[in-house]
C-alpha cells in the first residue's frame, strides 16, 4: 500500500465514500495507508489509526511526514514518544509500570497501539530508549515493554531496542547502605552508571557496590535486550554534544543540555544537589529537539537547584534553553526556578501530571508562572500563545451507576440457576485499590450503591506536530470524535 500523510490541520474520516457517517477526525501528519483503486467521489479508501477500509478526501493526502511528539498520559509520571520525519522512534520514559498504576496502563500500551493498530505491524522498533532518571514513575513503562512477564499484555509479539540511554545517577547498595546513590566526594556524586559493562558489574552477586531494588531488575531486562547502553550528559568545558544519529547536521537534531558533568579525581561526576530526590530529579536528562525553525525542550524532573546549576553552567549561553514547546519540569511541581522558565519562554507548555491528589500536581503557581513567562502572541485581539496543556486535565472517566447484579448458571443443589439482586445496599463488593506508585494494593469493601462503574477512560494524550515552521498542539475530544487544535508559528 502507498503511504501518505494528512496535509491539513484536521481531516474527516468516513465509513463510506458518500460521507454518510463520520468515523472520526484525522490530524495533520497522521500516517495513512492508501488501498489501491478509485472509489470515486473524490475519496480514497485507506487504513489508518486501526480503522480499515474507511474513506478520506483525496485532497487531504500529501507526501510530507512531520516531526511528531506524543506526550503520553501515563497517570503519575512521564512518557514521551518522538517520531521523526525519517520515521525513527525515540521513547523517553514511560510512567510507573502498569502493576503500580491505578488504571493499569503505562506508556508501553500506547507504543503497542501505535505499532500494532496504527502501523499495522506485529513488531515494535525503538531506535533510542531514554530513561531521563532512575525514578520508578519514569522507567516503569519502559520496563513493561521489555519484561517478559508483562509482554503478554501487549498485542505486538516482539520488540527491538537499538540504543538505551540514561542520566548516570543510579540506585546502589553496599554493606553499609540499603539504598543510596553511591559515593559523594567534594560535593560530587562519583559512582555513575555508564555502559553495559557497568550494569553487568553492578549485578554481580559478589560486587562491593551493587545495583539496587527495582532499578536493578529494570536494568537486567535492558542488559538482556541486547541494546547498547550509554550515559548522557553535558560538559561545559566542551562543545555541546548531540544524541548519536541526531547531530547538528541532521534534519532532526537532538542537543544534550544536561545533566551537567563535573570532574572528581579525573573521572566524570555530577554535583551533589542534596537529598536523594533532589539528585535523581535534578540530574534528569535535558534534551532539546530541533527541526527546522522549531524547538522542543524535554526536561525530565528538573528542580530549582538543578535549574540554577544549569543556568550557571551555560555561562551566557542561556539562549540554548529557549524553546517553542517545553515539557514542564517534574509534573508541574513548585520546586522550580522562575528565571529558568523566563529563559525557556515557551509558546506551549505540556504538563504530565497524575491523578493521585497526594502529589497535588500541577501546582497553581507553576501553571501561572508557565503562562507569565511564556512567549506572548496576540492576533485579532485574541491570545494565540502561551498555551498550557495538562495530560491530567485532558483525561476523563466514563462512569456508570450500577443498579443490579446477575449471576448466570450459579450452581446450587446440583442445579444451575440465575440469581438477580436489584437492591444495591445488600450487595458488597471486595476490591483492590492501588494509589500511584504504591508498593502494595489495599483491600477495600463497599456496598454497590456507593460504587461507580468505570465504563471507559479517555486518556489525556497531547499531540505536538511540526513541519519546522508551523507547530500544532492537539488533544482529542472523544465524545465529539474531534480534535481540539491550536497552531502557532515557530520562531527560531
Amino acid at each position: 500500500m502507498e503511504i501518505k500523510y494528512i496535509n491539513k490541520e484536521k481531516s474527516k474520516l468516513y465509513f463510506d465514500k458518500d460521507k454518510s457517517k463520520l468515523v472520526m477526525e484525522l490530524l495533520w501528519g497522521d500516517r495513512v495507508r492508501v488501498i489501491p483503486g478509485n472509489p470515486g467521489n473524490g475519496m480514497k479508501k485507506v487504513n489508518v489509526r486501526g480503522w480499515k477500509n474507511v474513506y478520506v478526501a483525496s485532497n487531504d493526502l500529501g507526501d510530507e511526514a512531520l516531526l511528531e511528539i506524543y506526550f503520553i498520559d501515563v497517570g503519575q509520571g512521564d512518557g514521551v514518544m518522538i517520531v521523526t520525519p525519517e520515521r525513527k522512534h525515540i521513547l523517553i520514559d514511560g510512567g510507573y509500570k502498569r502493576s503500580k498504576q491505578p488504571h493499569g496502563k503505562s506508556a508501553a500500551d500506547f507504543v503497542d497501539w501505535k505499532f500494532y493498530k496504527d502501523y499495522d505491524v506485529d513488531h515494535i522498533e525503538i531506535d533510542s530508549m531514554i530513561c531521563s532518571h532512575c525514578d520508578a514513575d519514569h522507567y516503569g513503562g519502559l520496563w513493561d515493554l521489555l519484561n517478559e512477564d508483562e509482554t503478554d499484555e501487549l498485542d505486538t509479539s516482539s520488540i527491538w531496542v537499538d540504543k538505551f540511554y540514561h542520566a548516570g545517577v543510579s540506585w546502589w547498595k553496599d554493606d553499609n547502605h540499603r539504598r543510596f546513590l553511591g559515593a559523594e566526594k567534594n560535593g560530587q556524586l562519583t559512582d555513575l552508571l555508564t555502559g553495559v559493562t557497568s550494569i553487568r558489574r553492578g549485578l554481580r552477586q559478589n560486587a562491593n557496590l551493587k545495583l539496587q531494588g527495582e532499578w536493578a531488575e529494570f536494568l537486567k531486562v535492558i542488559q538482556k535486550s541486547g541494546a547498547s547502553v550509554d550515559r548522557l550528559g553535558y560538559n561545559p568545558e566542551k562543545d555541546f554534544e548531540y544524541l548519536p544519529g541526531y547531530e547538528e547536521d541532521k534534519k532532526t537534531s537532538i542537543k544534550i543540555l544536561g545533566p551537567i558533568e563535573g570532574k572528581s579525581d579525573g573521572k566524570v561526576s555530577l554535583k551533589d544537589l542534596g537529598s536523594h530526590s533532589q539528585n535523581t530529579n535534578g540530574h534528569s536528562v535535558l534534551l532539546r529537539v530541533d527541526y527546522g525553525q522549531s524547538r522542543i525542550l524535554l526536561t525530565g524532573d528538573l528542580n530549582k537547584k538543578s535549574m540554577r546549576h544549569i543556568i550557571n553552567s551555560l555561562r551566557g549561553n542561556t539562549q540554548e534553553l529557549a524553546a517553542d514547546v517545553v515539557k514542564s519540569c517534574h509534573h508541574g511541581s513548585d520546586d522550580c526556578s522562575f528565571e529558568f522558565l523566563q529563559y525557556v519562554n515557551a509558546a506551549a507548555t505540556i504538563i504530565s501530571s497524575g491523578d493521585d491528589e497526594t502529589h497535588a500536581h500541577p501546582r497553581p503557581n507553576i501553571v501561572a508562572a508557565s503562562g507569565v513567562t511564556g512567549f506572548t502572541k496576540i492576533k485579532n485581539d485574541e491570545m494565540v500563545t502561551p498555551l498550557i496543556y495538562s495530560t491530567e486535565i485532558s483525561r476523563s472517566l466514563k462512569l456508570g451507576d450500577p443498579y443490579q447484579v446477575e449471576i448466570n448458571e450459579y450452581e446450587h443443589d446440583n442445579q444451575k440457576i440465575k440469581i438477580e439482586e436489584g437492591d444495591e445496599s445488600k450487595i458488597w463488593v471486595d476490591y483492590k485499590y492501588t494509589s500511584s506508585g504504591a508498593l502494595n494494593p489495599q483491600d477495600k469493601s463497599r456496598t454497590l450503591d456507593r460504587l461507580k462503574t468505570v465504563h471507559g477512560i479517555v486518556y489525556g494524550l497531547v499531540n505536538v506536530r511540526t513541519d519546522g515552521k508551523k507547530i500544532l498542539c492537539a488533544t482529542l475530544n472523544e465524545g465529539k470524535k474531534k480534535w481540539e487544535v491550536q497552531c502557532f508559528e515557530s520562531r527560531f
